[in-house]
C-alpha cells in the first residue's frame, strides 16, 4: 500500500462497535496483515469528541494500522485525515460502502457511490491533505441497476489512492443475499493498484474461493472474525502454506477469552469494559456445549469478577 508492505494478503475489517483497539490488538497478534479502525465521522474527528478519541487510540503492537473516516465535505476530511496523520496513523481508509441508513442519510458511507463527482472531491482532498497512504472502501454499487464500482475504482485510482476494497454487495443488499465475489473481478481489472475482497468470508475455502473468482490481491474478514481471532492467521497460513490449521485447543482460547476481557477493562474502564465484553464473550462460547445458558449469565452479570468466574466455569469443564 503505497510504501507500506503488508506481512501478508489478509486483513481485518473495519466494524463499528468491534475493532476497538482491544480486539484490533489481539487479531494483529494472531498475525494479521493489515487490522483498520472503526468507522470514525469526520465531522466527530474535527471536534474532539470524547467517544472519537477513544475510537483512535492505538497500541504500537497494531502498527502499521490504518483509521478509517466516513463524512461528505472534502475540507472535513480533509481536516480529519491531517489530524490522525498527526497522531500516528499510518494509512487513511475512506469508507464509501457503509449502508446504514444513518450514515446514508448523512450522504456518506454508501450513499457517495451515487454521486461520482463529490466522491472524487472527497477522495482527492483527502490524498492532498496528507503524505501517507490514502486507501478506498466501497460497494460494487448503489444497487443492481447501478454497480459503479469498477467506474469509481478508476477515478480514485486517478485521484491518488493506492488500495481498494470491495465488499461484494450494493448498498441496497445491506447484509441479506450472497456477496458477489465474481463482480469484484471488474474492479480488478479496472485498476493497477491493490484490490481487496471482502464479503461472506467465514471459512478457509471461502476466501480461497473468492481470490479465485476475483483475482483480488488480497481478502478483507469482518463478522468471520467473530469470536474467532486465529481466523485470519488461519487463512493466510493456508494461502502460503495449502496447509488448513486446526482451531486453537480449549485451554488457549480461555486464556485469549480472559486476556481480551482484561485488555477492554484496561482500555474502557470496568462500567463500559463489562457491557463491551458481553458480545465478544458470546461470540467466543458460541458452538460449545452449554453456551447458550453460559450467554444468559454472563449478559446478566453486572462486574468484572463475577464474568471472569463465569468464564473460568465455562472453560474449564472442557479440559481440566
Amino acid at each position: 500500500i503505497g510504501s507500506i508492505e503488508l506481512p501478508m494478503p489478509v486483513l481485518l475489517a473495519p466494524m463499528s462497535g468491534v475493532t476497538d483497539m482491544p480486539f484490533r490488538r489481539l487479531v494483529k497478534r494472531q498475525g494479521a496483515g493489515l487490522v483498520i479502525s472503526e468507522m470514525i465521522a469526520s465531522q466527530a474527528m474535527i471536534r474532539h469528541t470524547r467517544q472519537t478519541m477513544k475510537m483512535v487510540e492505538k497500541s504500537h503492537e497494531e502498527q502499521p494500522m490504518a483509521i478509517q473516516l466516513a463524512g461528505c465535505e472534502p475540507a472535513v476530511m480533509a481536516d480529519a485525515a491531517r489530524l490522525n496523520e498527526d497522531l500516528g496513523a499510518h494509512i487513511i481508509d475512506i469508507n464509501m460502502g457503509c449502508p446504514v441508513k444513518k450514515v446514508v442519510n448523512g450522504h456518506a458511507g454508501s450513499s457517495l457511490m451515487r454521486d461520482e463527482l463529490l466522491a472524487a472531491k472527497i477522495i482527492e482532498a483527502t490524498v492532498k491533505a496528507v503524505k501517507i497512504p490514502v486507501t478506498l472502501k466501497m460497494r460494487t454499487g448503489w444497487d443492481d441497476a447501478n454497480r459503479n464500482a469498477p467506474k469509481l475504482a478508476k477515478i480514485a485510482e486517478e485521484c491518488g489512492i493506492k488500495m481498494i476494497t470491495i465488499h461484494g454487495r450494493t448498498r441496497c443488499q445491506l447484509y441479506n443475499g450472497r456477496a458477489d465475489w465474481r463482480f469484484i473481478a471488474r474492479v480488478k481489472e479496472s485498476v493497477s493498484v491493490p484490490v481487496i475482497g471482502n464479503g461472506d468470508v467465514v471459512s478457509i475455502d471461502d476466501a480461497q474461493n473468492l481470490l479465485e473468482q476475483s483475482g483480488a490481491d488480497g481478502v478483507m474478514i469482518g463478522r468471520g472474525c467473530y469470536g474467532r481471532p486465529w481466523f485470519i492467521n488461519q487463512v493466510g497460513h493456508y494461502l502460503k502454506t495449502k496447509e488448513k490449521l486446526a482451531d486453537p485447543a480449549v485451554e488457549y482460547q480461555h486464556q485469549l477469552v480472559l486476556g481480551h476481557m482484561d485488555d477492554m477493562l484496561t482500555h474502557y474502564g470496568e462500567g463500559t469494559g463489562v457491557k463491551i465484553a458481553r458480545k465478544h464473550i458470546g461470540w467466543y462460547s458460541k458452538g460449545f456445549p452449554g453456551s447458550a445458558e453460559f450467554r444468559v449469565a454472563i449478559n446478566k452479570a453486572e462486574s468484572a469478577a463475577a464474568m471472569f468466574e463465569l468464564i473460568d466455569r465455562f472453560y474449564l469443564q472442557f479440559y481440566a
